[in-house]
């Protein structure tokens, strides 16, 4: 009798889950992240913009659960405004920072977002293996400028 052997993509690794990325270099900050979000294995949709303002000046990129990471966000981006017509200026990446943490360790146990915070940087996002979109915020001194590239109009590594 012939012995039954599974398929073989039964034991191949799962690979799922989001990437995000910040790197400072000197005078500013450039975020990145991938466009995918997934359902377990299934890719249930493409082109996500996962940097979301939390206030004119200070973008986060998200991770781990989109409703929980965007609630967070929506959240801190509303305790900063508040904050802001307060003290009468813009706030600190700190303070963002520090609310967005504070949020994430109160509820460690219900939510399942992670966030990285960065301010007067460049912002970036783009998954072009998926034909994607590239979400493009420059912050600087004097604002910010949103653009949004369709992933074909987008060079990829081996491009020449």
């Amino acid at each position: 009798m012939l012995e039954e052997t599974a398929p073989e993509w039964l034991s191949e690794e799962v690979k799922t889950g989001t990437t995000i990325i910040a790197i400072e270099f000197n005078g500013g900050v450039v975020l990145g992240s991938d466009s995918r979000v997934s359902a377990g294995a299934s890719v249930v949709n493409r082109v996500m913009n996962k940097l979301s303002p939390l206030h004119d000046k200070i973008y986060c990129a998200l991770s781990g659960s989109a409703a929980d990471a965007q609630t967070i966000a929506e959240i801190v981006n509303y305790q900063l405004d508040v904050h802001s017509t307060e003290i009468g200026e813009d706030p600190q990446v700190r303070s963002a920072a520090t609310l967005v943490r504070n949020i994430s360790y109160k509820y460690k146990e219900e939510l399942s977002a992670h966030l990285i915070v960065a301010a007067l940087s460049l912002a970036m996002n783009r998954d072009g293996s998926s034909g994607g979109v590239a979400y493009i915020v420059t912050i600087d001194e004097h604002g910010t400028e949103e653009k949004v590239i369709l992933g074909n109009q987008l060079p990829t590594f081996f491009d020449q």
